[in-house]
């Protein structure tokens, strides 16, 4: 009888222990096992077309079931591993917005394993139409086919035809075009149909690489631009002004400033050679309007934006038609915010959780502008300048 009702207290002890009470109500304390989320990987490296220069800061992503987005970054030497959950996935590889280059594979990650990516999967791919203008000294032409890529000579005189450059995504503006014309004259700063056009072009999505003396198509000038307020150029005067007050010099342990440039490429600093005097020094620029990618001694050396709109310019459509049936969209992706291009087919899907119509910085119809105050030497000597313009190409 004893044992019956020592056991009986027993119980009832263990059975309080295991309650709390909160007013009249007793709550059953529980202790959940949490159980760890299933993984898998897949490692890779990124390349341009060539299969053979890697690729940094490129973009690495998929998505689960419930559109979850799994991402990562290559690092300047183009690896990178992408965790996620196991199964069957289309992996997705772009720089830039995604617009110009980009590719995807389909690969099945199995629970706990890393697989590697053939080397075949992750080149890559161009999808944009890009052209350039000859400069007398500047060849970012060379660079590009390095790469593997292939690009159109046009000329300064088919600037001026609207129908050409709206066939292009992507126009490379080499120091010194503005002297190559056709007819072997030209007068810039009254060219207004060429400012016109590529207002035209950049509002509606089309990017601009000028470099050295051809800042003079943003600003205003002749061949170059040698002060501020000047006629011509496409951009509104406050924006920026550069003069061609440059002196011949080495601008030692310049600062790349822009965080994702520096992890692309794989450094903070770098020597730039200026073998050339008259180049154009930023002198002025609107903080909000442009990014400072490289500076020196805070004198900006190289700066992109992508905040450019011309209220006036028609809309039409540039570029290679068959990128129309994608859409760039700003895809938060557990609270932070990405940039992508995608099917249109998926927009309502992405939209349905959250996601937005349009990059998630700058203006959503612009083009991209970059400017560089240095540029690829005819003679092809160009050192550690190399990585940073295979980055603007890329990121166009």
């Amino acid at each position: 009888m004893k044992k019956i009702s020592y056991l009986f207290m027993t119980c009832a002890l263990l059975f309080l222990y295991s309650c709390i009470r909160t007013e009249d109500n007793s709550v059953l304390v529980s202790h959940p096992v949490e159980v760890e989320a299933k993984k898998a990987s897949v490692t890779g490296k990124v390349f341009s077309k060539n299969g053979i220069q890697p690729v940094g800061g490129a973009l690495i992503f998929t998505f689960d079931a419930q559109h979850k987005m799994y991402f990562t970054h290559s690092d300047a030497q183009g690896d990178f591993t992408l965790e996620t959950v196991p199964g069957s996935h289309t992996v997705y590889i772009q720089t830039g917005d995604g617009t110009n280059f980009r590719t995807e594979f389909n690969i099945n990650l199995p629970e706990g394993q890393n697989v590697t990516a053939d080397a075949s999967l992750t080149k890559l791919n161009q999808i944009a139409n890009m052209a350039y203008v000859k400069g007398s000294y500047d060849e970012i032409e060379d660079i590009v086919q390095n790469l593997g890529y292939t690009i159109t000579e046009i000329d300064y005189d088919d600037l001026k035809n609207m129908n050409t450059i709206a066939l292009y995504d992507i126009i490379f503006l080499n120091c010194g075009s503005r002297t190559q014309t056709n007819s072997g004259t030209s007068t810039p700063n009254s060219d207004t149909m060429i400012y016109d056009n590529l207002a035209t072009f950049v509002t509606n999505g089309g990017s601009i690489y000028a470099s050295d003396w051809d800042v003079a198509y943003l600003t205003g000038g002749q061949s170059n631009s040698n002060g501020c307020n000047i006629p011509g150029g496409f951009l509104p005067d406050p924006l920026l002004c550069s003069t061609n007050n440059g002196s011949a010099t080495t601008y030692s342990n310049a600062d790349v400033t822009n965080v994702n440039l520096a992890n692309a490429i794989g450094f903070n600093t770098l020597d730039i050679q200026y073998d050339l005097g008259a180049w154009q020094r930023i002198t002025a620029y609107e903080p909000t309007f442009w990014d400072v990618m490289v500076q020196y001694n805070n004198e900006a050396l190289m700066i992109r934006s992508n905040n450019f709109q011309n209220p006036t310019s028609p809309t039409l459509t540039v570029g290679n038609p068959a990128n129309n049936n994608m859409v760039t969209i700003c895809h938060v992706a557990g609270g932070t915010p990405v940039t992508i291009t995608i099917n249109q087919n998926a927009l309502p899907a992405h939209v349905g959780h959250g996601d937005s119509l349009g990059p998630c910085s700058g203006t959503s119809a612009s083009g991209t502008i970059f400017y560089t105050t240095f540029h690829n030497h005819a003679s092809g000597n160009i050192g550690n300048t190399a990585p940073i313009l295979q980055y603007v190409i890329l990121n166009l």
